[in-house]
């Protein structure tokens, strides 16, 4: 089954990496290859071209969206909203939103400094982690987690990137 995706960027954050759009709709598309086998929603996707908004924030917009719909306090280094899935597949339409993902530039700089990784890698996780949140899937108990961050590794292996979750020893 081939997955039709179209992912739109936002840059509100100011952006001094000049990571392409390209390489976002990229990472979106291998999260969805990864988890289509099984995510359920996924296997919905086939019918229609799905679209997914990638929108890199600032810290306060990251703030403002945690508290208002996590009720958590801060900024967060990516946040998934999936669209309702519950509205019918209506055969009529070309298209389908998948969701939208906010991910937060100065988190996703400062993590990726912390830990050792370059501002693309970090950023390509980030948006394989959050479009698996749009798919369904979620890390709240070990076991869900241990499904995702193996989809998470297998997506992101794809696209030439290392283990995520690997501690590099000294």
């Amino acid at each position: 089954m081939s997955i039709e995706i179209e992912t739109a960027v936002q840059w509100v954050a100011v952006d001094e990496s000049q990571i392409p759009d390209d390489a976002f709709a990229s990472w979106v598309s291998a999260a969805v290859v990864a988890g289509s086998s099984l995510s359920s929603r996924a296997r919905t996707l086939g019918a229609h071209k799905n679209i997914v908004t990638v929108r890199v924030v600032d810290e306060a917009e990251s703030a403002e969206l945690n508290q208002n719909y996590r009720s958590k306090s801060g900024s967060t280094n990516v946040l998934a909203f999936p669209a309702a899935s519950e509205l019918p597949q209506l055969e009529f339409l070309d298209e389908q939103e998948l969701g939208d993902l906010a991910i937060c530039l100065p988190v996703v700089i400062r993590e990726a400094t912390e830990q050792g990784k370059t501002l693309v890698a970090h950023m390509a996780h980030m948006v394989v982690h959050g479009t698996l949140h749009l798919l369904g899937f979620d890390h709240i108990k070990h076991s869900d987690a241990e499904v995702m961050e193996g989809l998470e590794v297998t997506a992101l292996g794809a696209l030439g990137y290392s283990n995520p979750y690997q501690v590099a020893k000294d």
